[in-house]
């Protein structure tokens, strides 16, 4: 479970200061689905990286089970974040030198596995995506869709706890967006994940159970019963 508690993030900006969060406070369970939504600039992103590890507050404290990523040592919360978190990003991120099977496998690297247990494992999480006929295909070799279902199991591969996700279907027209969304949502259901995905598009997170909003750092929670 994350438990933020008065978390305040301030870039400066020029001679201004700017508090992209402002105190904030939220609960996450383990298995929630969650969207974040709001204004360019209104702190979505610098959030989602503080649930990741990838940033730290200025104030406040992230607890993921008990553990503050704010106050880790940077050895230890990278570690951490290796282990327990996955992230997929608008941009997909491949190596466009490696091909599908490849990419999976170098999210298992820093966990210290054998050769062949990464293969076998990469290959088992691609074609939990339906890419099991994909492996050696590079990135320029795929569609859109397809090298987001690649970035999608590089992310579950190594089995997080939570699945962080920055405007995955960004780059994508509405079929596929609808469709990296179902995968997306049958992976948090299988895999009991606690799933939290920054969006623009309000289609995407309507079908979410819980609804933050953000505005100049500032957050509303809203609880979608109808959701799908």
């Amino acid at each position: 479970m994350y438990q933020l508690r008065g978390v305040t993030k301030q870039y400066r900006r020029g001679k201004d200061t700017v508090d992209a969060l402002a105190g904030v406070d939220l609960t996450i369970g383990d298995g929630d689905r969650l969207v974040i939504q709001g204004p360019t600039g209104g702190g979505k992103s610098t959030l989602l990286q503080m649930l990741g590890g990838l940033d730290r507050p200025t104030a406040g404290s992230i607890e993921l089970d008990g553990v503050d990523l704010a106050k880790l040592p940077e050895a230890r919360l990278t570690k951490f974040r290796a282990e327990s978190i996955g992230f997929v990003f608008q941009s997909f991120n491949l190596i466009p030198t490696l091909n599908a099977q490849e990419n999976v496998e170098t999210a298992l690297v820093p966990l210290g596995l054998k050769a062949a247990d990464r293969r076998e494992r990469a290959a088992q999480a691609l074609n939990s995506v339906g890419l099991g006929e994909r492996l050696g295909h590079l990135p320029s070799e795929m569609s859109g869709g397809q090298q987001q279902r690649v970035a999608i199991a590089r992310a579950l591969v190594k089995n997080p706890k939570v699945l962080l996700a920055d405007e995955p279907t960004g780059n994508l027209d509405e079929s596929m967006r609808d469709e990296i969304m179902d995968v997306l949502e049958t992976m948090w259901k299988e895999l009991g994940l606690t799933f939290i995905m920054v969006t623009h598009d309000s289609s995407i997170a309507r079908r979410a159970p819980r609804l933050v909003t953000i505005r100049k750092g500032r957050i509303t929670i809203t609880e979608n019963s109808k959701a799908v």
